[in-house]
């Protein structure tokens, strides 16, 4: 089973909200889910960005791959280099 850390898009039309969530990579992209790490809202200013650092560098040693987009985020908010 492939694991994915990305991003399940919430919120009303044009104004989006993401949660951060580890899911199968095969499940659709606001389906199901195996934990929620976090969320992302880009219409705020300035930019909100809350993730758990320990739930996903757990995630990551056990092998999940983050999108481009969730790397981005990751790195900005300093859980990776």
């Amino acid at each position: 089973m492939a694991v994915k850390i990305r991003l399940k898009r919430m919120g009303a039309k044009k104004t989006p909200f993401y949660r951060v969530v580890v899911a199968d990579s095969r499940s659709p992209r606001d389906g199901r889910f195996i934990e929620e790490l976090g969320y992302y809202n880009p219409v705020s200013d300035p930019v909100e960005i809350k993730i758990d650092g320990e739930k996903a560098q757990k995630w990551l040693k056990n092998g999940a791959q983050p999108t481009d987009t969730v790397k981005y985020l990751l790195k900005k908010s300093g859980i990776i280099e």
